[in-house]
C-alpha cells in the first residue's frame, strides 16, 4: 500500500442511489501494512551502512518536530529525525482531492493561553501574532471564520453544538447547574494547557479516579441532551465517550478554557480556533520546510534504540531501499507512540513500561469528500465551519447511527462570496470499542465507510451523494491516547522525561493527544541538557 495513492481505488455507483454518476474513492494517507511491519517481522536483515549524528529524533509527528526545531533555536543542528511515512506531521497532515486542500486529521488550535508561552513564541514566529499598542493581537485571517459550528436539531439546524431549540426546562437547569459545577472546579484547583506545566492537585487525581459519566451520576446529571454533547466533547478531544474517559479528562475539556456556558445567560464566550483548509498541516508543513537536506528521513521504521555508555544506537528499515541502516548518537529524543518506544528500546524504563501497559489507543477514521456543487441546505442557521447531527435525526437503516463527529468545510475560510465545489471532511471515533474498530477499519471496504458516511448525513443533506464525486479516507488504528481513569497520576510534570542518553517526547506523556501538549514536550526535550 502506498501513501498518496488510493489504495482500493475504484469507481463504483452508490448502492441503492440513485446518482447519475460514478463515485470514485479509497484509502491514503496511512500505510497500515507498513505501520504493521514493526509488530509482525520476526527477523530483519543486517544493517548495510552506519551513520553518526549527534541527536538522532525518532519519530516525526508534532513532537518530533517540536524537538528538532527546539534544537535549531539553540544553534544545534547535528540532528536527523527518522519518520515512519512519507512526510513529517503525524495526525497533523494533509492532502488534496481535486485541488482543493483539506485535513487528513487534527483540523484546528485553540487560542494558546499564557500557560503556553511556547506556543506563543511558534504562532508569533509564523506570524499569527504581533504587538499592536503594547498588547499582543491574533491575525483573524486565521482564525476561524463566522459562523464557527451549528448542529441539525428537530429538522433544522440551531448555531452552536448544545441542543437548545424546543428542549424543556429540565434540561436547561442540567446545562446551569453543570456550568456551575465547572465554574467551581475550576477555581478549586488549577487547569491548564499543557498539563505538564504543573503539578495535578489532590482534587484532580480524585477525578481521575472515576469515569466521567460515573462522576455525573453522583452529581445527579442525567439528562440525555446534556450528556450527549458532553459525549460529543470527549470523542472529540479524547476519542472515547463518557463511559471510557476519566472524569478529570471530562472536566478539563471545560476548566482549563472558557468553562461551560448556558447560551443566553449573557456569560457566554466563544473560544477562538485557529483553521486553514488543510487543518494542522499549516503548523506541521512549517515546522518541516526549514529542516535541511540530511535531517529528515522519512519513510523509516524504527527497529531498534540501544542505549550505551557512550552513546545510543539506533536501527530503522528504509521502505525505499529495504535496506537497514545503522545510527550513532550522543542522545535520542524517543518522540514515537508509548507502545511503540517500549517495543523498539531494548531496556525500556519502568516508566515507559508502566505506561504502554496502561494508555489506551483510540482508532480514527477521517474521509474528506469532494463536492462538485454547494449542497441545498436545511432552515435554521447558516452553514459553517463544523456541523453536526444530533444522532435521534440519522437515518440508519437495519444498523444503529453511527456517533459520528460531523464534518468541516475546508473551503470555511475562503473569502469567496458564492458558493462553489468543496470538500467536506468528515471524522468518526471508534475509541470506546478500539479493538473491534481497529479490526473494522482494516477489513471493512472503502465503500462502507461511504455508506456510513451517507446515512451520518442523509437528513439534512438528502442532495449529497448526488453531488459528490470522490471520496479519500484516512484510517489511523491508533490515532490518539483516551485518557481512561488512571491516566493523569503518571503524567509527569514539568520537563520532559529524560533518562540517561534518552529523552521522551510524544503526547501519550500528556494523558492525551492535542497539539498543545505534543509541541510542548517536544520542545521541552529538544531544550533538555545536552
Amino acid at each position: 500500500m502506498q501513501r498518496r495513492h488510493f489504495l482500493a481505488a475504484s469507481a463504483l455507483p452508490l448502492i441503492g442511489c440513485k446518482a447519475e454518476h460514478e463515485i470514485q474513492g479509497g484509502f491514503e494517507g496511512v500505510d497500515l501494512e507498513r505501520g504493521h511491519l514493526l509488530r509482525d517481522t520476526r527477523t530483519w536483515p543486517a544493517p548495510t551502512t552506519t551513520k553518526r549524528t549527534r541527536v538522532l529524533i525518532a519519530g516525526g509527528g508534532v513532537a518530533g518536530l517540536a524537538a528538532a526545531r527546539a534544537l535549531r533555536l539553540r544553534g544545534m543542528n547535528d540532528f536527523a529525525l527518522l519518520e515512519l511515512e512519507d512526510s513529517a506531521g503525524g495526525n497533523a497532515r494533509a492532502t488534496q482531492l481535486s485541488g482543493i486542500a483539506c485535513p487528513m486529521g487534527a483540523h484546528y488550535l485553540p487560542v494558546p493561553g499564557d500557560d503556553a508561552p511556547q506556543l506563543q513564541d511558534l504562532l508569533e514566529e509564523f506570524g499569527l501574532r504581533q504587538r499592536v499598542s503594547g498588547r499582543w493581537v491574533w491575525d483573524e485571517m486565521h482564525l476561524c471564520h463566522s459562523p464557527q459550528e451549528r448542529l441539525f436539531f428537530r429538522g433544522e439546524w440551531q448555531e452552536g453544538m448544545l441542543p437548545l431549540h424546543g428542549v424543556g426546562a429540565q434540561t436547561l437547569a442540567a446545562y446551569r447547574k453543570f456550568s456551575t459545577l465547572v465554574e467551581h472546579l475550576s477555581k478549586a484547583a488549577r487547569w491548564v494547557v499543557p498539563v505538564t506545566s504543573v503539578r495535578a492537585s489532590a482534587l484532580q487525581l480524585e477525578l481521575d479516579g472515576i469515569t466521567f459519566s460515573a462522576w455525573l451520576q453522583q452529581q445527579g446529571l442525567s439528562d440525555g441532551h446534556l450528556l450527549w454533547y458532553l459525549d460529543y466533547c470527549c470523542r472529540d478531544d479524547f476519542g472515547a465517550g463518557l463511559n471510557t474517559v476519566c472524569a478529570w479528562a471530562g472536566i478539563h475539556y471545560f476548566a482549563s478554557r472558557h468553562g461551560f456556558h448556558v447560551p443566553g445567560d449573557g456569560n457566554a464566550e466563544r473560544e477562538g480556533v485557529f483553521t486553514w483548509p488543510q487543518g494542522n498541516a499549516w503548523l506541521t508543513q512549517r515546522l518541516a520546510a526549514p529542516l535541511a537536506a540530511g535531517q529528515l528521513h522519512t519513510g523509516q521504521i524504527v527497529l531498534r534504540i540501544d542505549e550505551g555508555k557512550h552513546g545510543v544506537q539506533i536501527d530503522a528499515y528504509n521502505t525505499a531501499t529495504q535496506t537497514v541502516q545503522r545510527w550513532q548518537a550522543e542522545r535520542c529524543i524517543v518522540a514515537l507512540p508509548v507502545m511503540v518506544a517500549a517495543r523498539v528500546l531494548q531496556s525500556p524504563d519502568a516508566r515507559v513500561r508502566e505506561r504502554a501497559a496502561h494508555i489506551r489507543y483510540a482508532p480514527w477514521l477521517v474521509a474528506n469528500v469532494h463536492i462538485a456543487q454547494p449542497l441545498n441546505d436545511r432552515p435554521g442557521a447558516a452553514p459553517s465551519w463544523d456541523n453536526v447531527v444530533y444522532p435521534d435525526e440519522k437515518t440508519s437503516g437495519t444498523a444503529p447511527a453511527l456517533q459520528s463527529l460531523g464534518y468541516v468545510d475546508a473551503t470555511h475560510q475562503s473569502l469567496q462570496r458564492v458558493p462553489a465545489a468543496t470538500v467536506l471532511s468528515w471524522y468518526l471515533a471508534l475509541g470506546d470499542t478500539p479493538e473491534e474498530g481497529r479490526r473494522q477499519l482494516f477489513e471493512q471496504p472503502w465503500t462502507h465507510w461511504r455508506d456510513a458516511l451517507l446515512a451520518d448525513l442523509a437528513v439534512p443533506h438528502p442532495d449529497l451523494h448526488h453531488k459528490l464525486t470522490r471520496i479519500a479516507i484516512t484510517r489511523y488504528g491508533h490515532a490518539m491516547a483516551t485518557p481512561t481513569p488512571g491516566t493523569l497520576r503518571q503524567v509527569v510534570p514539568g520537563a520532559a522525561l529524560v533518562t540517561g542518553r534518552l529523552r521522551f517526547a510524544h503526547s501519550d506523556w500528556a494523558g492525551y493527544s492535542v497539539f498543545e501538549e505534543a509541541f510542548a514536550l517536544g520542545h521541552a526535550a529538544g531544550n533538555a541538557k545536552l
